[in-house]
C-alpha cells in the first residue's frame, strides 16, 4: 500500500486531524479519566475489527491519537479511514477531535561529520537507525516515547550551533506561535524556507524551527 503525500492528506479534509512528522494526529478532550478510558476501549475495539492499530496516549483531560501504517512507515488510506471512524466514535460520546495545540518534537543535530557521531547517539538512546530517501539519517524510538533525532550536515566554523529542536505543527498553528514567540522576546531569524519551516531564536540566540508538511511533497 502506497503512502499519501501531505497534499493528498489535506485533500481528505479530516476535521480535527493534522499531519505531523509522518502521521495523522488529533487530541480528543474528555471531561474525566473514565470518559477517556471508555473512548480508548471503543477505539481499541474498532482497531481490532480493522486489524489496524493507532498509538494512544490516555491522560486525565484528553486522549491523544496518532495514526500511521507501521509496515510502510507513513500515512495510507487505511489511516484516513480509521481517523474518520475514530472521529465518529468521539462524536457518539459527545466529544470531538481537534488539532489545536497539538505538536510533535524532533531534535536536529548539526554536525560536519554526523556519520561519526550517529552511532554514539544511537547507543546512548537505544533507538533504531533509519536511512534512505524517505528518512535521510534518523534515529527513531521503536516505542515512540523519545523524539526522533535527525542529522544535518554543517560547517566547522566556530561558533556554531550543535543541537536545535524542530517543532512540527499544523500550518494554521504557525502564525499564532510565531506571534507568541516574538511577544516573548524572540526574533524571526528566517522565513526563506516557508512554508517548509521558519527559524526563530530566543534572546540568547538559541534557535528553533517551526515545521509543517507543506512544501515537502
Amino acid at each position: 500500500m502506497s503512502t499519501l503525500t501531505g497534499t493528498q492528506i489535506a485533500d481528505a479534509a479530516l476535521d480535527g486531524w493534522t499531519y505531523l512528522l509522518g502521521a495523522l494526529q488529533t487530541r480528543i478532550r474528555t471531561p474525566n479519566f473514565a470518559a477517556g478510558l471508555s473512548l480508548v476501549n471503543a477505539i481499541g475495539a474498532e482497531a481490532e475489527r480493522r486489524d489496524h492499530h493507532p498509538d494512544l496516549d490516555l491522560r486525565y483531560t484528553h486522549v491523544d491519537v496518532r495514526l500511521w501504517s507501521h509496515d510502510v512507515r507513513g500515512v495510507t488510506d487505511r489511516d484516513v479511514r480509521l481517523a474518520r471512524a475514530i472521529s465518529a466514535l468521539a462524536a457518539d460520546a459527545g466529544l470531538s477531535a481537534a488539532h489545536i495545540g497539538v505538536s510533535r518534537l524532533e531534535l536536529a543535530l548539526d554536525s560536519p561529520d554526523f556519520a561519526a557521531v550517529l552511532p554514539f547517539w544511537r547507543a546512548v538512546l537505544a533507538v533504531e537507525h533509519l536511512a534512505g530517501p524517505d528518512f535521510g539519517d534518523e534515529l527513531r524510538d521503536p516505542a515512540g516515547a523519545l523524539p526522533t533525532v535527525w542529522f544535518q550536515e554543517s560547517g566547522r566554523d566556530e561558533p556554531r550551533q550543535r543541537w536545535h529542536p524542530d517543532v512540527w505543527v499544523d500550518p494554521a498553528e504557525v502564525r499564532p506561535r510565531i506571534e507568541a514567540a516574538l511577544a516573548a522576546g524572540g526574533t524571526l531569524v528566517s522565513d526563506a524556507e516557508a512554508p517548509h519551516f521558519w527559524v526563530l531564536a530566543d534572546s540568547d540566540g538559541n534557535r528553533v524551527c517551526l515545521c509543517t508538511w507543506q512544501g515537502r511533497d
